[in-house]
């Protein structure tokens, strides 16, 4: 049996998503435990000039959302970056698992040589839809979901793999 389109991307993107928002969950219960400011975990940043969590989030939202509508062939929905607080960052991760679900299989399958054109601050990028998937959006879409991880481990949330591989 052959792994489809559909199979390779809307489950998973759901999957981490969810894993994600119950993270988010485990960093606010971590602040208020600790009476930490919430706003000092949600600009954490690793480095000063790497985007903080909130951002992390917002990004790796919008690679998932943004992968399920070019595989799909439809206009990639824009939605305002502007959460502040953990609720509105699992908001965010609950908003974009609703949207991945209203993908059909029908939708995403045979997407393999769909062209893909993604414009990026200085150029454009041509892909195929099989390339697009697995070299640029999945890439980028885990390294959005490790960095908040990272971020909220690094801030003390005690969180482990099994949080992050949502097991």
């Amino acid at each position: 049996m052959s792994l489809t389109m559909y199979q390779a991307s809307i489950p998973v993107f759901r999957h981490q998503l969810q894993a994600l928002s119950k993270i988010l969950a485990k960093g606010e219960e971590h602040a208020n435990s600790r009476k930490l400011d919430h706003s000092a975990l949600i600009q954490c940043r690793l480095y000063p000039d790497m985007f903080p969590l909130a951002r992390q989030v917002q990004i790796g939202a919008d690679a998932a959302k943004g992968a399920a509508a070019r595989l799909a062939g439809v206009e990639v929905p824009s939605w305002e970056d502007n959460e502040t607080t953990f609720a509105q960052l699992r908001d965010r991760c609950d908003k974009t698992d609703k949207y991945l679900a209203s993908f059909t299989p029908d939708q995403i399958d045979g997407s393999e040589e769909r062209q893909i054109v993604l414009k990026l601050r200085d150029r454009e990028v041509t892909f195929t839809g099989q390339q697009y998937l697995l070299v640029f959006a999945m890439p980028n879409f885990y390294f959005h979901m490790t960095t908040a991880y990272a971020l909220l481990r690094q801030c003390g949330v005690e969180i482990g793999k099994r949080d992050f591989l949502g097991a």
